[in-house]
C-alpha cells in the first residue's frame, strides 16, 4: 500500500495495489526535507484520462434488491472523490488502485452515443428504463468538456426511450434542454443524492461533487422546469450523518422534492479499510463508534451483499432506520405517488442503415 497525507480535491488518503496485481506496493518514510521532491513523493493531483474501449454500454443486472434491469456509466472512475464510493473496487479488474487512482485515473467512453445506438437498433432490443449514475457519476468534472452524457441523452430522446438519471452534481442543470423534451413526454426522472447539509463535512467526504446547498437548488430548479425529481439520502452513515436523515428530507420538501430514498452506507472490499483511513484521518474522535455502528446494522461485520439486507442493514437499529425515514416522508409528503411508471410508448428504433423506412 502507498500511504500518504491527503491530497487537497481528492477523498481517499492512500492508494492501496489492487486486489489481482502480483506485488504489493509499500511506502517507506520519506525525509521532510525531500518530501516535495517530484522524485521521492507521490504529489500527482492530476486526473488522467484514458479511453475505455468497451463494445457495448448496456449493462445488464438480475438484481433483485434495484429497481432496474439495464444502466449506462460513461466513465469508470470518478473525480468527485467520495470515499464511501461502493464503485470503488471495480478499479482493481483494471489493474488500478481503488483508492487514489479512482479518483485520478478515469476510463471515458468518447463514442458512447453511437454504440447505444447500435444496441438499441438490434432487432431483439425491447425498451425499459436505462439508469444512469449508478456506479460512477454521469456528471463528474470532465462531463463539461468531454459532453459524453449528454451525447447519450440526445440518443435516447431521438429514440423517445425512457432513462433515469441519479448523480451528486448540479452540472445536470446544464442539460436542462434535453431533460424538459423529455419530461414532456414522460420519459425522464433525476434523482440528486444528498449524503450530509454540512458543508464542512461534504467537502472533506465529496470533495469534487457539488455543495449540498448547490444539490437542492438544482433540485428546485428541475422540479420548476416539470422534471420529476427524487432526494436519495444516499448514504446513511450510522455516527457520521445518520442524524441528518429527517432534515435531508425536509430541506429536499422544501425544494419541492416530491419522492426520497435512502441506502445505508456499504463497504464492500477495499472500500472498508480506505474508509477507515479517512475516518482516523478526519474524524479521529468518532472513527471508533462509526464502525462499531456500522457493524451493528451489518450482523458484526462491516459489509453483508444479501439481496434485501445490502441497502438497509439488519437489525434493531436498522428496522429504526427504516422508521424514521417512512414517518419523514410522510410527514413531508413524499412517495405519494412512488408508483409513477416512465413512458414505453414513444421508443422507435433508431435508423443505423442511413436507408429510409417504408412506413
Amino acid at each position: 500500500m502507498t500511504n500518504q497525507p491527503g491530497k487537497r480535491g481528492r477523498g481517499a488518503v492512500s492508494n492501496p495495489t489492487g486486489r489481482f496485481e502480483p506485488a504489493t506496493r509499500h511506502a517507506e518514510p520519506v525525509d521532510p526535507w525531500v518530501a516535495d521532491d517530484p522524485d521521492v513523493a507521490d504529489t500527482s493531483n492530476t486526473t488522467t484520462v484514458t479511453v475505455d474501449t468497451s463494445r457495448t454500454v448496456i449493462a445488464r443486472n438480475t438484481s433483485p434488491d434495484l429497481g432496474f434491469d439495464r444502466s449506462i456509466n460513461p466513465y469508470r472512475g470518478c473525480e468527485h472523490g467520495c470515499i464511501y464510493c461502493f464503485a470503488r473496487p471495480t478499479h482493481a479488474f483494471l489493474g488500478l488502485s481503488p483508492g487514489l487512482d479512482f479518483e485520478r485515473h478515469l476510463l471515458v467512453k468518447p463514442d458512447a452515443a453511437a454504440r447505444l445506438r447500435e444496441e438499441l437498433a438490434r432487432p431483439g432490443y425491447r425498451p425499459a428504463p436505462i439508469a444512469l449514475g449508478t456506479n460512477t457519476d454521469p456528471y463528474q468534472p470532465r462531463e463539461r468538456d468531454l459532453h459524453i452524457t449528454r451525447s447519450i441523452l440526445e440518443v435516447l430522446s431521438d429514440c423517445g426511450h425512457p432513462l433515469t438519471i441519479t448523480t451528486k452534481s448540479a452540472a445536470v442543470l446544464r442539460d436542462l434542454d434535453i431533460l424538459e423534451d423529455l419530461a414532456a413526454r414522460d420519459l425522464v426522472s433525476v434523482a440528486i443524492s444528498v449524503t450530509t447539509l454540512d458543508a464542512k463535512t461534504a467537502r472533506t467526504m465529496e470533495p469534487r461533487a457539488s455543495a449540498p446547498h448547490r444539490r437542492l437548488a438544482a433540485l428546485r430548479q428541475l422540479g420548476t422546469a416539470g422534471i420529476p425529481t427524487a432526494v436519495m439520502a444516499a448514504p446513511v452513515i450510522p455516527g457520521l450523518t445518520d442524524h441528518e436523515l429527517e432534515p435531508i428530507i425536509a430541506a429536499a420538501a422544501d425544494a419541492g422534492v416530491t419522492a426520497a430514498g435512502f441506502i445505508l452506507l456499504r463497504l464492500p472490499g477495499e472500500v472498508a479499510e480506505l474508509f477507515q483511513q479517512w475516518l482516523a484521518a478526519n474524524v479521529p474522535d468518532r472513527a471508533a463508534r462509526v464502525m462499531n455502528r456500522i457493524r451493528g446494522l451489518r450482523g458484526g461485520q462491516l459489509y453483508d451483499n444479501a439481496f434485501g439486507r445490502r441497502m438497509r442493514g439488519t437489525g434493531p437499529e436498522a428496522e429504526l432506520l427504516q422508521r424514521r425515514f417512512q414517518l419523514a416522508c410522510r410527514k413531508h409528503g413524499l412517495n405519494a405517488g412512488r408508483d409513477r411508471r416512465l413512458s414505453l410508448e414513444h421508443f422507435r428504433k433508431p435508423n443505423t442503415t442511413g436507408q429510409l423506412t417504408l412506413l
